[in-house]
C-alpha cells in the first residue's frame, strides 16, 4: 500500500500548522512506500539547505521503516550501524524523518522535516504523521 497525493497533503498541512504553532518555518517532504517524493513544501523563509535534508530524511525513513533518530542512534561509532550514512547516496541519521502508518498499522510512506533544532523538526514530523 502506498500513501496517496491527499495523505500526503494532509500530513503536510498538519505539520506547517505545527511549525506555525511552535514558531518556526520547515521543510516538509512525504514519501511512499517506495521512497519517491510525493508532495513537497517548503514554507516562506524556510531554510534552503534544509530541502535536501528533508527529503533525505523522508526516505532514510522509509528505507529502514524507523525514526531517523533511532537510526542515528544506532549509527553512532561501536553501534551495529556506525558509518550508515554513507549508503544510499547518503542518509540523514538524526531526528526529523518518520514513517507512516495507515489504520492497519501498515506503513505506507514517510515524512521528512527540517528547518529547526531536531527536536522541532521531530515534533513536527511526528505531527504530520499522525495526520494521516
Amino acid at each position: 500500500m502506498n500513501i496517496t497525493l491527499a495523505q500526503a497533503e494532509k500530513a503536510i498541512v498538519a505539520a506547517k500548522a505545527k511549525s506555525i504553532a511552535i514558531d518556526t518555518k520547515m521543510n516538509i517532504a512525504v514519501v511512499d512506500g517506495g521512497a519517491n517524493l510525493v508532495a513537497f513544501g517548503r514554507m516562506d523563509g524556510a531554510w534552503l539547505g534544509s530541502l535536501d535534508i528533508s527529503i533525505k530524511k523522508a526516505k532514510t525513513a522509509r528505507y529502514f521503516d524507523m525514526n531517523t533518530g533511532v537510526i542515528g542512534e544506532l549509527s553512532q561509532p561501536g553501534q551495529a550501524l556506525f558509518n550508515i550514512e554513507h549508503s544510499n547516496n547518503g542518509l540523514i541519521t538524526f531526528p526529523g524523518g518518520v514513517p507512516i502508518k495507515n489504520a492497519a498499522g501498515e506503513i505506507i510512506g514517510a515524512i521528512g522535516v527540517s528547518g529547526s533544532s531536531v527536536e522541532n523538526d521531530h515534533t513536527v514530523a511526528e505531527t504530520g504523521a499522525s495526520a494521516v
